[in-house]
């Protein structure tokens, strides 16, 4: 169980300050996947890196089965970030590496910074990363370097790079955005999947009708505030105009 309790961030600009997320209460286990949806700029994206550790709290609670991770600001220690992976829109990937690579060396956050700079790699690693890439279709593109694959096929590499160094909470941004529509499903059973038979937290912000589709849970945000959490369903309309949706 991951508890979050009255997070806030807020971000300063030329002396203003400004309020992107207020007060986030909420909790969510394993084996969820878990859509966001909301207008642009209405702070998915900050909760999204928040959450996985990538961005520093204003304040707030953040407790994983009871243990508490951060309390008031901060990302967390390392052993909890290396838990979270965190998938942008575009895949960091390191392009002139191949993806056997990429998912080797893993993902900032996930192993330490000696390992990424130096590419240390221990023999399971090697066959683990190999197992993931064959499960997912890509073992035919392990020797192909990251700048040479499609944008789906980057997306279900960084999804081995997480799995790989022991992700248990992913935290994507719009990971299908710009895919076509067979591989932005592609992408998204994957991410099902690994709720499913594994155990995983994905969270993910998503378009409407892919969230009603895939998650088993929907969450609603606008100005920064968490407006509604409800089983995965086709959202009513009047749930939609409260997160300014239609």
């Amino acid at each position: 169980m991951i508890k979050v309790n009255n997070l806030h961030k807020s971000l300063t600009d030329e002396g203003n300050k400004r309020h992107i997320l207020k007060g986030i209460t909420t909790q969510f286990e394993a084996g969820e996947m878990i859509g966001i949806v909301g207008p642009s700029g209405s702070g998915k994206s900050t909760l999204l890196r928040c959450l996985a550790l990538r961005e520093k709290w204003d304040n707030g609670e953040y407790t994983w089965d009871g243990n508490s991770v951060i309390k008031g600001g901060g990302r967390g220690p390392q052993k909890y970030r290396s838990k979270c992976a965190y998938l942008e829109q575009n895949p960091s990937l390191i392009i002139d590496k191949t993806a056997l690579k990429n998912v080797l060396i893993g993902q900032a956050g996930q192993v330490s910074r000696l390992r990424r700079l130096v590419g240390m790699v221990r023999s399971d690693d090697y066959m683990g990363a190999m197992d993931e890439l064959e499960k997912y279709g890509l073992l035919d593109k392990a020797k192909l370097k990251a700048g040479n694959l499609s944008g789906g096929e980057k997306q279900r590499v960084a999804i081995c790079r997480a799995l790989v160094h022991g992700a248990g909470f992913i935290a994507a941004d719009e990971p299908v955005i710009g895919l076509d529509p067979k591989t932005a499903e592609h992408v998204l059973n994957t991410l099902k999947t690994l709720c499913k038979e594994q155990d995983k937290i994905v969270i993910a912000a998503l378009p409407i009708e892919l969230a009603e589709k895939f998650c088993t849970r929907i969450w609603g945000i606008i100005d920064g505030e968490l407006r509604l959490d409800v089983k995965g369903r086709r959202l009513t309309m009047d749930e939609k105009r409260s997160i300014d949706l239609v």
